[in-house]
């Protein structure tokens, strides 16, 4: 069984940061992508960033130059790095990873439980 584990959430002030970790575990095969979404109440969940298993990177526009995402496949661990933080900023962050475990024959979407994360201003 396949399970993704975020940490690293908090209360910060506006124009800090924070740091995500992600750890996969479980009978993971192979990855592919790795990625972060975060869903604020009353709105629909939204890609963040993700990173394809060559590196390739994804930005959604609104975090451009101010989040980076990066992932060490020997620890099966996807980070997301977020500076100059803003109150609208303040979400649930969940973690998605497309992978192949033991026992399935095509690669499938896992998600993690989320993570707080509540900027003031």
């Amino acid at each position: 069984q396949v399970q993704l584990v975020e940490s690293g959430g908090g209360l910060v002030q506006a124009g800090g940061s924070l740091r995500l970790s992600c750890v996969a575990s479980g009978s993971i095969l192979r990855f592919n992508t790795m990625g972060w979404y975060r869903q604020a109440p009353g709105k629909q969940r939204e890609l963040v960033a993700d990173m394809t298993r060559a590196g390739s990177t994804n930005y959604a526009d609104f975090v451009k130059g101010r989040y980076t995402i990066s992932r060490d496949n020997s620890k099966n661990t996807v980070y997301l790095q977020m500076n100059s933080l803003k109150p609208e900023d303040t979400a649930v962050y969940l973690c998605n990873a497309d992978l192949l475990s033991s026992g399935s024959r095509r690669y499938l979407d896992f998600w993690g439980q989320g993570t707080q994360v509540t900027v003031s201003s």
